[in-house]
């Protein structure tokens, strides 16, 4: 397949895409606990599972460094758009006037896109960031049928944040994330999650689309509060 065609066929599914809700995240998460089993020493997804995830941050050594993560990005894609297995997870956040709007795009193959749209008040970008990047990493782990998740993201320190084993507020939204990406790499040795920084300058497609669409809605959230996120709103087109 042509990066043409791709492109065409993603764009296209794009503007017909199916926003959705999932309401095993419309919850509350509690505060951190410094006894759940995701955080004991030994039993840490660090210790038994760093062969299963991987990081690779963008180095802005010259110009050329951003037309070289394009490409790198374009065939990701293309490898997986060629997959049944394959996951695609882009995910974005734009805080304006205090609201926080947080959107993800999974792509998988044969399947239509699934966009995820999150809002709330009073939180940073890296927060909005770190919590829609949970939520995307959730649903594509839910699938059986999914042995690789590429993760793409502007906001590589929000990634990082989810195996951060030091203790931070944030931790109370990683939690879940970790055990399901637990069960997800206990599933099959094989399966594996790889994070990309995808700086906004570069303008790639696929995360510019993401871009567009954080930025074009704007939603009052029903309950203003940091660790109470607003997943009412359901669009379908």
């Amino acid at each position: 397949m042509s990066l043409n065609s791709l492109t065409k066929r993603q764009h296209g599914l794009i503007k017909g895409h199916t926003v959705d809700m999932d309401n095993r995240f419309n919850e509350v998460f509690p505060l951190f606990n410094p006894l759940n089993p995701e955080f004991w020493p030994g039993s840490r997804i660090v210790d038994n599972f760093s062969h299963c995830f991987s990081f690779h941050p963008f180095s802005q050594s010259s110009d050329c460094s951003f037309k070289l993560r394009t490409q790198q990005l374009d065939n990701l894609a293309i490898e997986s758009s060629l997959s049944a297995t394959n996951a695609l997870v882009i995910t974005d956040a734009s805080v304006k006037n205090s609201v926080a709007m947080s959107i993800s795009h999974i792509h998988v193959h044969n399947k239509p896109v699934v966009k995820t749209l999150h809002h709330a008040v009073n939180v940073t970008s890296t927060e909005a960031e770190f919590f829609v990047l949970c939520c995307g990493i959730n649903q594509a782990t839910s699938s059986h049928e999914i042995s690789k998740i590429i993760a793409i993201t502007h906001s590589f320190h929000a990634a990082k944040k989810i195996f951060d084993i030091s203790s931070h507020p944030l931790q109370k939204y990683s939690a879940l994330t970790l055990k399901n990406l637990r069960e997800f790499f206990s599933c099959c040795p094989d399966n594996i999650i790889e994070f990309w920084e995808c700086p906004s300058k570069s303008n790639w497609h696929l995360h510019k689309a993401v871009d567009t669409d954080t930025k074009s809605f704007y939603l009052a959230p029903l309950l203003p509060n940091k660790f109470s996120w607003d997943f009412s709103k359901k669009i379908r087109e």
